[in-house]
């Protein structure tokens, strides 16, 4: 008897028997020999909190994104370049590009320098964002009564 291993590789299929192609030289498989892959559970969709059904639910603006665009604004509407702003304020073009996009989170020093630059306190800045930040709730809030039938106070009507 020869113990001598054969040089062909053990494989073990990962899928069951019928979805594995049958090779001519191998035996035939048997159905019990064939592995069992274990069910996936199916999952209900979830319920879309606000909006029509099948579509997803609007999502809440980040701060960051506000003031970039309130910062944007400000600079277009003064028509001046990245690079003048960038410079007035003493921040790199490409960090008051990145702020402006909503990609960095500016420090309050950061955004002070950006706001006295375009002739803007913080605080009109930060009004600026909270007007924007409200419109958009606004905005939000109306779709979705218009879109559910329902009132954005979750049906409670209280009448004097």
């Amino acid at each position: 008897m020869s113990n001598q291993a054969s040089n062909e590789a053990r494989v073990i299929p990962l899928r069951p028997a019928a979805a594995t192609p049958a090779r001519e030289d191998a035996p035939p498989r048997t159905e019990a020999a064939a592995p069992r892959t274990p069910r996936q559970p199916t999952l209900a969709p979830r319920p879309h909190p606000a909006g029509a059904p099948g579509t997803p639910p609007a999502k809440e603006p980040l701060w960051r994104d506000l003031v970039g665009d309130v910062l944007r604004r400000e600079r277009l509407a003064q028509e001046r370049t990245l690079k003048d702003v960038s410079e007035a304020a003493r921040i790199s073009m490409p960090y008051l590009s990145e702020l402006e996009r909503g990609r960095k989170e500016a420090s309050s020093e950061v955004l002070a320098a950006a706001a006295q630059a375009l002739g803007l306190g913080l605080g009109d800045l930060l009004s600026l964002a909270h007007g924007e930040l409200a419109r958009r709730a606004r905005t939000r809030t109306a779709t979705s009564t218009r879109t559910t039938g329902t009132s954005p106070y979750g049906g409670l009507c209280l009448a004097a």
